[in-house]
């Protein structure tokens, strides 16, 4: 008679930090340990389009910065095309679409410099604004959040972008527009992302 083995129970989740910058970001963290490290250079010098800086802090349920997450940062190039390899050749040499940052230890500010995207082409054949994903994890998030941020100067392709509209109520699509100002001659975006609260941003289940 064979032996019945014991149900085995399911491993209790675990949130991303303290350690994370180490192993995913080491750079910033202090330790030189990669020759090039993955995921820093988004646009690459080649790449056309408006230059751009995006800014933000990630604040918590009561107000303060978050000063240990990490940020992903997935877009398209000015002409909407993704870095893939089914558009080989559509993208200008050197340009990842990818990135990869941390907020600073001191006051929680991230940010990041890239190419302003432009509108991609949705799976359903709609055309979606202009928009860069991020994807954020930290100490105290066991799974990783998924949002977007998207553009103050783009109204009109934002009233038709068929993601942000999923969105019910107009004080809540708010919290994915990134406010654009120019500071120093350079044109910077403005995007703060709130875990909790009344100015929660909308999060995506993906």
């Amino acid at each position: 008679m064979a032996q019945e083995l014991p149900y085995l129970r399911e491993t209790a989740s675990q949130t991303a930090g303290p350690y994370v910058h180490i192993g995913l970001a080491p750079g910033a963290a202090g330790f030189d340990i990669y020759e090039k490290e993955l995921g820093w250079d988004i646009a690459g010098p080649n790449a056309k389009g408006e230059r751009i800086r995006v800014e933000g802090l990630v604040i918590d349920g009561i107000g303060s910065p978050v000063k240990d997450v990490m940020l992903e940062a997935w877009q398209a190039n000015s002409a909407g095309v993704y870095a893939h390899p089914e558009h080989a050749g559509e993208v200008e040499e050197g340009f990842r679409g990818w990135g990869r940052v941390i907020t600073d230890f001191d006051t929680g500010e991230w940010g990041f410099d890239t190419i302003k995207p432009g509108a991609v082409m949705g799976r359903d054949g709609r055309m979606m604004a202009p928009h860069i994903n991020l994807w954020i994890v930290a100490r105290g998030i066991n799974i990783g959040l998924n949002t977007r941020l998207y553009f103050s100067d783009e109204e009109t392709a934002n009233a038709s972008d068929p993601v942000i509209n999923i969105v019910e109520w107009e004080k809540r699509r708010q919290t994915l527009i990134a406010k654009r100002q120019v500071r120093d001659g350079q044109i910077v975006y403005r995007f703060d992302i709130c875990l909790q609260g009344d100015n929660e941003t909308v999060f995506f289940d993906i």
